[in-house]
């Protein structure tokens, strides 16, 4: 028996419900719980998304099932260069027909897309972590080019220094007392022993 047929169509509004309901899978295998997934999918942002110009969706169907999406934005490389770019936002395969051709054909539905936008590259950003992703993403030709970090303003700002000098201060203090709590045992301990008469 051959392989079922992997068909790609653009996300128009008549398709809006079964890509939600992916975005809500793809949520909960991420980690998110079933009622957070359908509350971020159900307040109107998605379908807000879909509807904006430089944002193009795709959804893949294997026997008239819906298995998998792709969701690009039109970018351009660096803030510094304007070279036109697509840039792959979400994609995501249902666990058991994975290695099936869907990652595939939603990407060539990106090419294409580029292509008529003009854009010269393809690029997206892929967890370090998730290894499977970064070889996939490795054999069709991804070549790494940069690592994204990401940190909470706030915890940047107390990297870099940036409290005011009163909060520097409380921390300090509070840091020295802790450093002087953990040290008195031990100073007790290295005492000499009182000296008996007799």
């Amino acid at each position: 028996m051959g392989r079922a047929v992997v068909t790609v169509h653009p996300v128009e509004p008549g398709l809006h419900a079964q890509f939600i309901e992916l975005w809500i899978t793809h949520r909960i295998e991420g980690g998110t719980t079933p009622e957070a997934a359908r509350r971020l999918a159900l307040d109107g942002t998605l379908r807000t998304a879909l509807q904006r110009n430089d944002i193009a969706a795709f959804i893949a169907f294997m026997d008239q099932r819906p298995v998998g999406y792709i969701v690009i934005a039109d970018s351009t490389r660096s803030l510094l260069v304007v070279s036109p770019c697509v840039s792959v936002d979400m994609l995501y395969v249902v666990a058991d027909v994975r290695r099936h051709g869907v990652g595939r054909a939603l990407l060539a539905a990106a090419a294409r897309y580029a292509e008529r936008r003009g854009a010269e590259h393809i690029a997206s950003t892929v967890p370090a972590q998730d290894r499977e992703a970064n070889r996939f993403f490795a054999r069709i030709g991804f070549a790494a080019e940069t690592v994204r970090r990401v940190t909470p303003v706030a915890a940047l700002k107390r990297r870099l220094g940036g409290e005011c000098p009163s909060q520097r201060r409380n921390l300090e203090a509070l840091l020295q007392r802790r450093r002087d709590v953990r040290a008195a045992p031990s100073r007790l301990t290295r005492a000499e022993p009182p000296q008996i008469a007799g």
